[in-house]
């Protein structure tokens, strides 16, 4: 077996094994590249992580295409995709042929996460990070083109840098093989996690959140979720708190259906034809109705994943108006939602 083959089957192994981890990867979110030569191979957009060993996910760009392009600083540049692929590239393909790495890693670690949405991050990852691995940061840009340039001058800043951290978004990692990306990770999340607030030991039963009285919604079978509305502190910053990433904002919308009780709830419905596909009712439960898909479901996980590990929620700082109409009027986004059904 050839070395890039022993590459390619290493890289879809690992994808496999992430894919089904929630707090580094949720649902489509993500993506994982490695690059053959003159081919940089892309995890294809909308396509699961977790579903690489059995399914090919995989697109190959020009990869010399791409850097001629991003060399010269057009970086809206549209891959081409080499051979008969009907899949379309990741929207982050241009970040990946940025990096000078064989293999680069990007996931929405829910341990980074908790970090990069508060006001402050940068700070707290030079006293907890260190000199433990050479990383760069760049703050929040919209996907796409927009992000590639702003990692672009944090790379020529620092070119030694395996790790570039994306405030209110996650982390790229670069490596010559998957161990390498496999123990520059494990150094990100060891340096990281124990500055974060504890999960909470005692969860809400399910059988005891009561229904709502229409037979459209039913309670959210993932218990953990119910804190959103259980913890009184959790719950009064789910409007304030909300909009913290791109994934969160595609996939649930651009802010949260809360209500004070039950009654409130009926009242609501009772006056508006629309209905919100996921409801937060205060000290009772979590309510979704059945088109609420698992990627959605992923995506409201992680979000209860980071925001229960905050230590300060007075210190999140959220996407602004302006950032979530660009994610929700984007035709890229639009179509990876589609996809990711």
């Amino acid at each position: 077996m050839s070395e890039i083959d022993n590459l390619r089957n290493s890289v879809t192994a690992y994808c496999g094994k992430i894919g089904t981890d929630p707090l580094l990867i949720q649902g489509a979110g993500g993506n994982v590249s490695w690059k053959d030569n003159d081919t940089l191979w892309i995890k294809a957009s909308g396509t699961w992580l977790a579903e690489a060993p059995e399914k090919d996910i995989f697109v190959p760009v020009d990869l010399l295409h791409m850097q001629a392009a991003l060399n010269q600083g057009d970086f809206s540049a549209s891959p081409i995709v080499c051979g008969k692929s009907k899949l379309r590239p990741s929207i982050e393909t241009q970040l990946h042929a940025l990096m000078p790495h064989k293999v680069v890693v990007h996931v929405h670690s829910v341990i980074v996460l908790a970090h990069l949405v508060c006001n402050g991050w940068y700070e707290d990852f030079q006293a907890l990070l260190g000199d433990a691995i050479p990383w760069a940061a760049v703050g929040y840009k919209k996907p796409g083109a927009e992000l590639a340039e702003a990692v672009s001058s944090a790379l020529e800043m620092t070119k030694d840098a395996k790790v570039v951290f994306l405030q209110n978004h996650g982390v790229v990692i670069g490596g010559y093989d998957i161990a390498d990306i496999e123990l520059t990770l494990n150094i990100i999340i060891q340096s990281l996690l124990s500055s974060l607030k504890p999960q909470p030991e005692h969860l809400v039963e399910i059988k005891s959140i009561p229904a709502v009285n229409d037979s459209s919604y039913t309670p959210i079978y993932d218990a953990n979720i119910h804190e959103l509305v259980i913890n009184p502190d959790l719950f009064s910053h789910l409007n304030p708190c909300w909009a913290l990433y791109p994934d969160h904002v595609v996939f649930l919308g651009a802010g949260p259906s809360t209500f004070e009780s039950t009654e409130e709830f009926h009242e609501y419905l009772s006056v508006n034809k629309v209905q919100p596909e996921l409801v937060f009712i205060k000290n009772t439960g979590v309510y979704v109705k059945d088109s609420f898909n698992k990627a959605k479901l992923a995506q409201l996980r992680c979000y209860y994943d980071v925001i229960s590990r905050v230590n300060e929620l007075s210190k999140v700082n959220v996407l602004t108006r302006l950032q979530i109409g660009e994610l929700l009027n984007w035709d890229a986004e639009k179509y990876r939602m589609h996809i990711a059904n």
